[in-house]
């Protein structure tokens, strides 16, 4: 891998995010009567040659004569994706030149329509407010006007992927009111939210998808949870049984968990919803008949069609089948640098820095390593990766590329160790994982016990 990529600027960055900060800046006073007219006409201005020009230049022209309807904000909020689609390309296309991997080329896709349009109608005309209104202005009734839309959205199966978005952007909302009194406003983080919302109420473009036969083999877990909910997402190589060329896949499985249940209890959530979890435990691969997959490479993960395989070590998938594994395609409303965690294998680096702000050396060039990334569920941590020899890990681009450890190799009593975070996924016997797997079952069956007393009564 040549990390010497990772520390060139990128033509062209800067300037594509300087024109979405001046946008976000715009939403901050709100789109009625917009006070930042620059902001309006720089983005008008970055998509002049772009298909949407027309229809851009339209909507900051209304905007900004505060004549502006529901169609132009969807404009805008499609500018402001592109802009950032834009930048994502460009920081993946650097990470395909310093991997030296293949990708993969985009599927055709086809555009359905919408189901239930007119709960959408009403979440697009809502997110139209709060766009009218700026995040300084937004109040309580402002944002509780959302609740009965977000509630219909959230019992339809098929708009599940809106619904959340939107019940979580309401409650970030109805945390900083009223908007005029909110000391710092999340300016990329709303607008981000607030865009893919606009779209995401809109018919979608969605490939068909596939099934794939042949071997998994994993590469490490990613852990992520908060105080309502918790998702492991493996990422893994995956070698069809024709010989084609390998590709790099996910499987992700995400669970509702109550806040007494934390650390490594978290697995006993997980674990029964993705069989995959259980293999990884016992450093082994699967074999997949049949297994649905999106052109993405996300496995929609069905156990019959899943059965384990033989032991396969991570590091030696890292070392063999990573190199030679194409990258998949990604589909144009999650082209966002945000979104971007590609599996790479490290070795033969220096390391400096505290644990909490390690940063990896490679003959003069630096990568910053997260290390607040890696969970408490798994024997990995800032320590181990701090003494480690080599890492299996994600490259993530936060104003800079960045990597945050999945697993590691390093010495102990004088013996090469792999440490995985995800090592605790299938069950263990480690004293302090142990410990936090009783505590859960014991929290659980409380929980279970107080739910039945309040169905009883």
């Amino acid at each position: 891998m040549r990390t010497d990529l990772l520390s060139d600027p990128i033509t062209g960055l800067d300037e594509a995010l300087a024109v979405a900060d001046a946008f976000d800046d715009v939403l901050v006073a709100g789109l009625l009567r917009p006070q930042r007219i620059g902001g309006l006409t720089e983005l008008a201005e970055a998509l002049a040659g772009s298909p949407l020009a027309a229809r851009v230049a339209e909507a900051v022209e209304k905007t900004a004569a505060g004549a502006a309807g529901e169609d132009h904000f969807v404009s805008l909020a499609a500018a402001r994706i592109a802009v950032f689609g834009s930048v994502h390309d460009a920081v993946l296309a650097r990470l395909a030149e310093a991997t030296g991997r293949p990708g993969e080329e985009e599927a055709v896709r086809r555009v359905s329509a919408s189901d239930s349009p007119n709960l959408l109608a009403a979440a697009r005309s809502w997110l139209s407010d709060l766009a009218r209104a700026g995040w300084q202005g937004i109040d309580h009734d402002l944002i509780s006007a959302s609740a009965p839309m977000i509630s219909a959205l959230l019992a339809e199966p098929s708009l599940r992927r809106p619904a959340v978005l939107l019940d979580g952007f309401a409650a970030e909302l109805a945390a900083s009111c009223p908007g005029a009194a909110s000391e710092r406003v999340p300016a990329r983080r709303w607008g981000d939210l607030w865009s893919r919302g606009m779209l995401l109420t809109l018919p979608a473009a969605t490939p068909a998808h596939g099934t794939v036969t042949g071997r998994l083999l994993p590469l490490g877990v990613d852990l992520m949870e908060h105080s309502t909910a918790a998702q492991a997402q493996v990422h893994a190589v995956f070698e069809p049984e024709d010989g084609s060329t390998p590709r790099l896949v996910r499987a992700s499985v995400t669970v509702p968990k109550p806040d007494t249940i934390v650390g490594a209890g978290i697995w006993q959530l997980l674990r029964p919803r993705l069989s995959l979890l259980t293999a990884i435990g016992e450093g082994r691969s699967m074999e997949l008949t049949g297994m649905p997959v999106t052109a993405e490479g996300d496995l929609l993960w069905q156990d019959g069609h899943a059965r384990v395989g033989e032991p396969a070590d991570a590091f030696s998938t890292a070392r063999v089948a990573l190199p030679k594994a194409a990258m998949p395609s990604v589909a144009p409303l999650d082209r966002h640098p945000v979104r971007i965690a590609v599996p790479v294998f490290l070795e033969g680096y220096g390391i400096e820095g505290e644990e909490d702000a390690l940063t990896f050396t490679f003959a003069g060039n630096h990568l910053a390593v997260e290390t607040d990334r890696i969970p408490v569920a798994g024997p990995l941590t800032p320590k181990a990766v701090a003494s480690s020899s080599a890492c299996i890990g994600l490259i993530r681009w936060d104003g800079g590329f960045r990597l945050q450890p999945l697993a590691v190799e390093t010495t102990v009593r004088k013996k090469t160790t792999a440490v995985h975070a995800g090592a605790w996924a299938g069950g263990t016997t480690d004293k302090a994982g142990v410990k936090a797997e009783k505590a859960a079952t014991e929290a659980a069956a409380v929980l279970r016990e107080r739910a039945g007393r309040l169905l009883r009564k």
